[in-house]
């Protein structure tokens, strides 16, 4: 787990449109928020994200960029990409298993149709200066933060200038 007010580690990611997304070149107005998926075969994962389209707008209106990663395989992620409604989500693929576990993040080998192993959800919200803000890491696919309750959230920290938690 990375404690709050502490960097994160540098992130590079490919998305499915080609470009490869880097969290130190990224300049948000207060917030990068990730979103760790599992992957395409996750039902929750699905509906969660297209509950982040739905409001990615909001959160680029409070100064918050988003993105979503998982280790799935670039023909996977392209897949999903193109088969749920997440057209303005920037979506990324192959988060290696070893770099999710520098996280805190949870694995799971996979049962039934699922992946042999996979990256459990988790949500960081990170500050431009790349320190932990706030994270939420399960370790099933269900307990995530409501989008809603994030975004309003967000408000409250930026317009009373709340500290993060949990540091010591």
């Amino acid at each position: 787990m990375i404690k709050p007010r502490t960097e994160t580690p540098d992130l590079s990611i490919n998305l499915v449109n080609g470009t490869t997304w880097t969290l130190s070149e990224q300049h948000p107005e207060h917030f990068t928020m990730l979103v760790v998926y599992r992957g395409k075969h996750c039902p929750v994962c699905k509906t969660y994200l297209e509950t982040i389209q739905k409001h990615i707008e909001d959160f680029k209106s409070k100064g918050v960029n988003v993105i979503a990663i998982s280790s799935d395989t670039k023909e996977i992620a392209e897949a999903t990409y193109n088969d749920w409604a997440i057209d303005d989500v920037p979506l990324g693929y192959n988060f290696s298993i070893d770099e999710a576990r520098s996280w805190g993040l949870f694995i799971s080998k996979g049962i039934k149709d699922e992946p042999d192993t996979f990256i459990e959800p988790g949500l960081f919200l990170i500050r431009p200066d790349r320190t932990l803000y706030a994270e939420s890491i399960q370790s099933m696919p269900f307990a995530r933060p409501e989008i809603k309750a994030i975004l309003g959230s967000i408000d409250f920290v930026v317009n009373k200038e709340y500290p993060a938690r949990g540091e010591a």
